[in-house]
């Protein structure tokens, strides 16, 4: 039974599609959080809240949080502890946040191993050290078997904004430029792979990384990068998607300049997937000025995770709230945001 209030939304049970970041994902985020828990920080629904406290005038506070159910546990690349710590860094970055502060709440299903824990845990650590930022606080609790799937981890991440920084998709012009910092797919195809069940012969592993570096030196060549986000579930076709919802302008898409590495590509064909809809985990897509484009560019080349950058579109007026994509043949096809991930529980 559906509600014609809901706009289509199923209100009667909650499928597996609603967590995976696309259509149903956005119906009940709009059609049930955001009009319960209505208010003007939350009505962004940025990657992070920015907050401005009222005693901190040279500064905000970037305050995120993200659940963490990734099936396997471990894959080429990377874990569920790499993944929590940095899908938490990258979402208080893409703010122009400096990340400083996480928070981890862990749900564990009785009778995992402790070796394994422990080897998630020490995963944690590490990269957190590695980016300077500290684990806090936390929460534990134990499930009985077969209540959870072995692990699932909660993190929440606080940062710093310098009041000069404003990153907002209010800001985006027609004539913006659209850049990604390296080749997609990577993650998602990862996690597919690392499932079983194919014969695929492949050294794809997860491009699972903190972005914390690549924006601090994208940030100090330009004060015109205009909005960021890191394309995780539902892949670059999303998060492009997002960035136009409900806005007065579109964005086109050359396909030829999407980096796409060429066993992503054979992977995806045999498999009948587009890699414009998996997703990453070490990515960043960027809307910045068209004069600054070229020097923000030739910025993240230098950087070990922004050496295959590529500018791959622009803002344009019309159509508006469209993504259209300039196929290599020369014709043209809309993006839409997809109803449901093309893989479940890739984060």
């Amino acid at each position: 039974m559906r509600n014609k209030k809901n706009k289509g939304a199923d209100i009667s049970r909650i499928l597996l599609a609603h967590g995976d970041g696309g259509k149903l994902t956005h119906q009940l985020i709009n059609n049930l959080f955001k009009k319960k828990f209505n208010n003007k920080i939350l009505n962004e629904l940025g990657d992070s809240a920015v907050i401005q406290l009222p005693l901190c005038k040279n500064s905000k506070l970037a305050f995120t949080t993200d659940s963490y159910v990734v099936n396997p546990l471990f894959f080429p690349g990377g874990d569920i502890g790499k993944l929590a710590i940095c899908g938490t860094i990258n979402d208080l970055a893409v703010t122009g946040a400096i990340p400083l502060y996480i928070s981890c709440g862990f749900i564990i299903e009785e009778g995992l191993e402790y070796e394994i824990l422990e080897k998630i845990t020490e995963s944690m650590a590490k990269i957190a050290k590695q980016e300077n930022v500290k684990i806090v606080t936390g929460d534990v609790k134990v499930v009985e078997k077969n209540s959870a799937d072995k692990l699932f981890i909660n993190t929440s991440g606080i940062g710093i904004i310098k009041q000069n920084i404003k990153i907002s998709n209010k800001k985006i012009v027609a004539g913006d430029k659209v850049i990604i910092s390296g080749a997609i797919g990577e993650h998602g195809l990862a996690i597919l792979n690392a499932r079983g069940g194919f014969d695929f012969k492949s050294n794809v592993k997860s491009d699972c990384a903190s972005l914390c570096s690549l924006i601090k030196k994208m940030l100090a060549v330009s004060k015109n990068i205009k909005f960021m986000r890191d394309p995780t579930r539902g892949g670059l076709a999303t998060t492009l998607n997002e960035i136009v919802d409900v806005q007065s302008f579109g964005i086109l898409v050359n396909e030829e300049s999407v980096p796409i590495k060429k066993e992503i590509r054979a992977m995806c064909e045999i498999l009948g997937f587009d890699p414009l809809y998996m997703a990453n985990e070490g990515k960043v897509v960027a809307v910045v000025s068209k004069k600054d484009a070229d020097v923000i560019l030739k910025a993240m080349k230098r950087h070990p995770l922004g050496r295959s950058s590529q500018i791959i579109g622009e803002i344009i007026n019309t159509p508006k709230r469209k993504v259209i994509v300039k196929t290599k043949i020369g014709g043209t096809r809309i993006i839409e945001m997809p109803a449901s991930s093309q893989l479940p529980r890739i984060c």
